[in-house]
This record gives C-alpha cells, structure tokens and sequence, in this order.
C-alpha cells in the first residue's frame, strides 16, 4: 500500500472531524468542543494537502496542532466544557500547555511523543472522573466517547504490535475517523443502542483477547529460554484450539466483573425494586427507565393489547415478555432486553421484574380508567346540553308562543267585556280555556320527557307492565311481554328513568321492526349494578343497524357508566344492559 493511500485516510479523518463538529454545533451546550473539533478537523485536513503538495514542515506542523492540540482539548471540552472545578481546570491547563509545548518543538519525534503520552493519560483520568460526577445525560455521551477512543486505541495498538506499516497507519487513521461521529452520536441519539452494554463486550472482549496474547507470548519466551524448539503447526492448531473452548467461559466471568467494576455493582432486588417504584407515575416511560438504570438492560417496553404504547432504550434481539394483568377485555405486558452475551435474565432481575409487575399494571388500570371517566364525563355534559338545548327550543318554540296567545285572548276578552259583547266573550273565554289546557298538555309533555310520572305513581314494574299493554306489532297483534322482575329497595332515580326508556325502546323496537308475538324482560338488582335482558323471538332478516333508538339506548347507559349490547341471535333480538349502582 503506497504512502498517497495513507494521506488519503489522513484526509478522511480530516473529514470526519470536521463535519461531525459542525453537525454538533447545532448542540448549544457542546459548542466549544464542537469548534476545537472543526479546527482540528481542518489542521488534520490541511497537513495533509500539505504534504501531498511537499510541504514537510508546515505539513508536520498541522498534524501536530490538530493531533496534539485542538483534538485533546475538543475531548477535554467534552461534551461541556467546566473550568470551575480544580481538576476541570488542571486537566485543561495540563492538556492545553502539553499541546502548545508539541506545537513548539513539532520537529522532535521525542518530544511529541511524551506530550501525547501525557495528554492521553490526563485525558483517561480526566475523563474517568467525569463519568463518576456527571448527570444521566452526560455520562451516556461520555461513555459513547469512551468506546469509539478505546476502539480506537486498541486498533492502532494491534496494528503497531504487528508491524504493519502502511496498512497499520491506514488502519489507524479509520479508526480514529470512528471517533468524531461517536460523539455527535453521544449528544444526538445516546440511547441508540444499549452503549453500556457495547461497552462491556469490547472491554471484556480486549481483556481476553489480551490475555490469551500475552499468555502465548509468555509461553513462546519461556520455550526459547529453555532451548526448545517451536512446537509445529499441528501443535499450534490444537492449542488453539482447547483456547477457543475456553475463551466464550472466560468472557462470561469476566462480563460481572467489568461490569461491576465500570458502572458499580448491581443493586439487590429489593433495593431496586425500591428505587423503581419511587418512578412509577402517571408517565410509565419514566418507570420504564427506572427499570433499565436499575438492573442495567439495554430495552424496556409496555405493551397494552399488541400495541406498544411506551419504551426506553434501544430494541434488542433477545427480550424477555412478562404479562400484565388488566382484566378480562385487556391484555398487556412488560417486555425487557436481556444483555448482550446473556441468555437470560438473572434470577434476582427475575425478582424485580415481578415485583415491579403488578405496579405496572395498576399504573396502566388506572389511566385506562381515567381516560374512560373523561370520555364518560364528556358524554354525559354532551347529553346534559343537549337535554338543555331541547327544552329551550320546546319551552320557546312551543309553550311561550302558547302562553303569549293566552295573554292576548286576555287582553281581547277584557276590550269585549268594555263593549259590552256577551256572545263574543263567551267565545274568547272558551278559546282561553282551549288554550290553557294545552299548554297544560305541554308542560306535562316535558315533565313526561325529563321522567315518566308513571315511574312516581306505579313504580318500575308497574310502569312497565302498563307501557307493554299498549304495544302493537304494525298490523295490530298485541305483542306478549313477560315481565320477570323480584322485589327490591328503591333505585337512584338516574338508574330508574334509564331502565324505563331502555326497557321500553327495546320493547317498541321489537314490536315494530321484527316478527316477534313474544318478549321477555329480565330484571336483576345486585349489590354493584342492575342488569336488564330484553329478548323476543322474532327475526328482521337483516342485520341490526344502529339507528336513534339503539344509540338512545346506548347514551343512556354510557351517562351512568354502564353498558349495553344490542344484537340479533339465532333465537331472536337481545339488548342486555347493566347499568351501575352508585355507593
């Protein structure tokens, strides 16, 4: 591979810096790291049209400003610059002044190379400390930095290890390119997958792969030490071998510790179970992010009838569902991601995951019954307006202009009486009184309509049996209504006028509209609801359609919280309803 194809990753890293930094100055909070790397971006990009053009110092000269200066000090910033503190402030000072020091003997290999190791090991340090002191939204975005700068490092590790030369600087170059964008990740989208957990597999995944290296190289020195010989290749692939068995075994002890060692050590059931149900509200994405910074898992998702209507983190692969109980009509879950490498959940995640559960679950029962109440609740002042609404267009259309004509005949009969005109006040008196008694007639019209007097003077039952007497079938055959109904206390008048209208729409329904002679109504008092059942055995030969009548029924029902189904069967119609008893 030829030197212009390790300028060319050079440009490329050029590149990546720069447009990621101006991608991030969009982010108000990260905007001095965002700067420092665009110009570090252009100094990386510079250097090398420099030395493609045979610049030699001035291009050496920028690589060492943007390698040694502004990228350490757009890490430092990162992803908000803080000064105040004093390691803040001696981390900067440091990085800084060991990057100013570079630039001013760019021309001395040992020189660079002790500031950058002093800048890498404050910039590891500083970083560390950091990520212990710093809010959920920054850790994220400092653990994505974290992972892309030792990817990154252990690449060009590798790489100088196996002497590769022009393709180790090529594969370097890409690797730090992974850098910039890693950041622009970590303030725009840090819960895109599970980076915890990312986090973890590389640094078990290096440990091992570490260990197994230096374990050879240890092995292959202390052969040569002894005089013997190289063992030969048969040797070395089953070696490498009986290694491969135990190299996943070893990723699984290793996984608990550097997890623990990375982000603390996992709390007990019960003390996460505690913190998660201090975060279960009325916003469930807030417990479902309890849930996963409790036991530490890359996803989380409530489910209510197969639709997801809350989530945290990233989807993974594997996820473990657990279900909700949300009565008999609903059903809901709780599904988490395990973690990478794990095949299932722990026993002691297991426990927290059903004690939290059942709080869920009581979380989502309650705005569901919530969101029913507000709908029922809009229902019934919809139907309390509407009621409004009719009888001020009776009372003004009907009964004023009625009793606007009584008080004119007044006027009328009282002129007559004046001139003396016994035949014509006769005539007014008993206009008058025609008048008089219908709107007599009107305003027990509208009582009737708000409720039935029947209701008052007979009773429910009684009511009943006295409405079904007078209904005809449209060819005049009286209709057979059974009445099945035991004695009870008095009902709430809302329950009572409800039952009524029902019973008796669904009775003039089944007269008018089907072949039914027979009908049945059931009526059952319980300690929480009074249920009506209103079955005949006629047909209409069609399927039932909603017309004014059955939504009537319906909205009745629907004020007083209750329900109502209304169908055709084999046997006949059917309206059961169940209309709650209030405490």
């Amino acid at each position: 591979m030829s030197a212009s194809s390790a300028l060319l990753a050079l440009a490329g890293l050029g590149v990546s810096s720069g447009i990621s930094g101006l991608a991030m100055l969009r982010v108000q909070r990260v905007r001095p790291s965002a700067a420092l790397l665009v110009f570090a971006g252009l100094a990386t990009l510079s250097g090398a049209v420099l030395e493609a053009t045979g610049g030699g110092a001035a291009s050496r000269l920028a690589f060492v400003i943007g390698g040694a200066l502004l990228a350490p000090l757009a890490l430092t910033a990162y992803p908000a610059i803080t000064w105040r503190h004093p390691v803040d402030f001696v981390s900067l000072v440091v990085i800084g002044g060991s990057g100013v020091l570079a630039v001013v003997w760019a021309g001395s290999d040992a020189t660079i190379s002790a500031m950058g190791l002093v800048n890498g090991c404050t910039l590891i340090a500083h970083t560390w400390w950091k990520i212990e002191r710093a809010t959920e939204r920054d850790r994220w975005a400092l653990t994505w930095m974290v992972l892309a700068g030792s990817l990154a490092g252990t690449i060009v590790f590798i790489a100088a290890f196996m002497e590769l030369g022009t393709v180790g600087e090529v594969t370097a170059c890409l690797a730090w390119s992974t850098v910039a964008p890693a950041l622009y990740i970590g303030v725009r989208w840090p819960e895109v997958v599970d980076v915890r957990g990312l986090v973890v597999r590389f640094v078990v995944f290096a440990t091992a792969a570490v260990g197994y290296v230096a374990l050879f190289m240890t092995l292959e020195s202390l052969i040569e030490i002894l005089g013997g010989s190289v063992p030969r290749a048969g040797t070395l692939a089953v070696i490498g071998a009986v290694a491969a068995t135990t190299f996943h075994p070893l990723q699984v002890v290793l996984r608990t510790v550097v997890d623990e060692l990375l982000f603390g050590a996992r709390p007990d059931p019960l003390g996460a179970a505690s913190r998660v149900v201090g975060h279960i509200g009325d916003d469930p994405v807030l417990a479902l992010r309890a849930i996963r910074e409790a036991l530490v898992l890359p996803y989380a998702a409530l489910r209510l009838d197969g639709k997801t209507i809350a989530e945290s983190g990233a989807e993974v692969t594997h996820t473990r569902t657990l279900p909700l109980a949300l009565g008999a009509d609903r059903t809901g879950e709780l599904a988490v991601g395990v973690r990478p490498g794990d095949l299932t959940l722990s026993a002691g995640d297991d426990h927290v995951l059903s004690l939290v559960a059942p709080l869920l679950a009581q979380t989502l029962r309650a705005r569901a019954l919530a969101e029913e109440l507000r709908e029922s609740r809009g229902q019934a002042i919809t139907a309390i307006e509407e009621e409004r609404r009719r009888l001020r267009r009776d009372l003004h259309d009907g009964l004023g202009p009625r009793l606007s004509g009584i008080a004119f005949t007044a006027d009328a009969l009282r002129n007559t009486l004046r001139n003396d005109d016994p035949s014509a006040a006769e005539d007014l008196l008993r206009t008058l009184r025609q008048e008089t008694v219908t709107a007599i007639e009107d305003i027990r019209e509208l009582v009737y309509a708000m409720r039935p007097p029947a209701l008052d003077e007979l009773g429910l039952v009684t009511a009943l049996r006295q409405q079904a007497r007078a209904l005809r079938a449209p060819d005049g055959t009286p209709l057979r209504v059974e009445l099945r109904a035991e004695s009870w206390p008095a009902l709430p008048a809302a329950v009572e006028v409800a039952a009524y209208r029902i019973v008796v729409e669904a009775l003039t329904n089944a007269a008018r509209h089907s072949t039914s002679t027979n009908a049945t109504v059931s009526l059952t008092l319980s300690e929480e609801s009074f249920e009506i059942e209103v079955t005949d055995d006629g047909s209409t030969g069609t399927p039932w359609r909603a017309g004014v009548g059955m939504t009537s029924m319906g909205e009745r029902a629907a004020e007083l919280g209750g329900m109502l189904i209304a169908e055709g069967t084999p046997q006949g119609g059917r309206v059961y309803a169940v209309l709650p008893i209030p405490p």
